[in-house]
Order: C-alpha cells, then structure tokens, then sequence
C-alpha cells in the first residue's frame, strides 16, 4: 500500500488526533516554535491539512496525499502537490523548510535531505519534530505499529539516528528540543519545551544548510 492511501482514505480521523489530544498538539507547537526562523520563505514538507502551518504563518508547501491538499487549500493554505524525494523549488530559493512526523513516511530520507539541502539558501535552516523510536510514545508506536492506520509502513528514527543523517547530507545541528513527558493521554497542561533530548518523546531538531 502507497505511504499517502491511509491519508487519503482517512484524513479526517487523523485531524481528529489533533482535536482529541489539542494539549498534546500544543506542546509540540511550542516545542517547534522554539527552533523555526520567525521571518522568511518558509515551507512545509508534508504539508497535510495544514495543522502545523496554520498556527505556525506557513502559507506554502508539498503534499502527496489529495486529500490532505484538498483540505490545506480549503485553510488559504497555497501547497503542491509533491514529494519530498522530487521538490517543485529552485535551487536556493527558500529560508527554511519544516517537516513535521513526516520523515517516517519518507521513501528515502537521504534523497529527501539532499533535495532540501538544494532549495534552502547558504545558511538555511531544516526543522525536523519527529517522535523518537527510543521514547517511551516511540516505544508504544512501534508496539502497535502493525495495528495502526497510519504508522503500518512507517519508518520510526531515533534522534541520534537523524542527527547522523542530517550530517551525512551536509547539515549542522544547530538546537535540539524535546517535549511530551509520559504518556499522550495523560497530559492535563502544555507541556514544557525543554533543550537537548532523551526524556522527551516529542523531539525538534534545527538543522542549518553547510
């Protein structure tokens, strides 16, 4: 089964997490808040329905799922259609690029990196939030993995793992935040965003073009 069928057969359950457990969304909104550039052209790489981008001020970015496209244009959102293997974007024409749970659903994340490497400009930055495979939510997905809708044929990273990643395709961390403290549907407040990673199961990497 293609990675985007489950998107676009169910996109509506999956804005429904967000709605479900909004405590949890919020404190993964602060968390990349903290690593993505306040100014700038800024994209989404798997865009979706626009959840990310809509409290974030990204207005563009890629999608593959037509569904998910359906849903973010329906926001005022002006995305793609794309993958991030193939990107529709000049060579250096963009300040950064976000990518949220999305590099899991990756078909091969060094071509997808190299891709992004391309269009930012020199000092561009990539900010990655992802669910480590090594925390303890990270754990449970990869538990239930089989069971999922979404996360069958995914690819679960661990933050060291990525951090490898991003410098083998010519990018320099720059910070590293973690958020999402215990179990997701426990959470009763915002969480807080705390520096570096390994308690948090939420994570956010700032990752700057060398």
């Amino acid at each position: 089964m293609p990675k985007t069928k489950p998107f676009d057969l169910y996109a509506k359950e999956y804005d429904n997490w967000f709605v479900i457990n909004k405590l949890a969304f919020r404190s993964e909104l602060e968390a990349i808040k903290k690593a993505l550039p306040s100014t700038g052209n800024i994209i989404e790489i798997g865009i979706g329905s626009g959840m990310f981008a809509g409290p974030l001020g990204i207005k563009e970015g890629i999608e593959p799922s037509k569904s998910m496209l359906k849903k973010a244009k329906a926001k005022g959102l002006h995305p793609l259609e794309g993958t991030a293997e193939s990107l529709p974007y000049a060579n250096k024409s963009k300040d950064a690029a976000l990518m949220v749970t999305t590099i899991c659903f990756l078909d091969d994340i060094y071509k997808s990196f190299h891709e992004i490497h391309r269009i930012l400009k020199t000092g561009g930055h990539l900010v990655i939030g992802f669910v480590d495979k090594d925390s303890p939510v990270g754990k449970l997905y990869l538990q239930h993995k089989d069971k999922s809708i979404f996360y069958k044929n995914a690819t679960f990273f661990g933050t060291d793992e990525l951090k490898a990643i991003l410098k083998n395709t010519r990018f320099e961390i720059v910070e590293v935040y973690q958020t999402i403290f215990g179990k997701i549907d426990e959470i009763k407040n915002i969480q807080e965003v705390e520096a570096g990673h390994g308690k948090g199961s939420f994570i956010v990497i700032k990752a700057q073009k060398v």
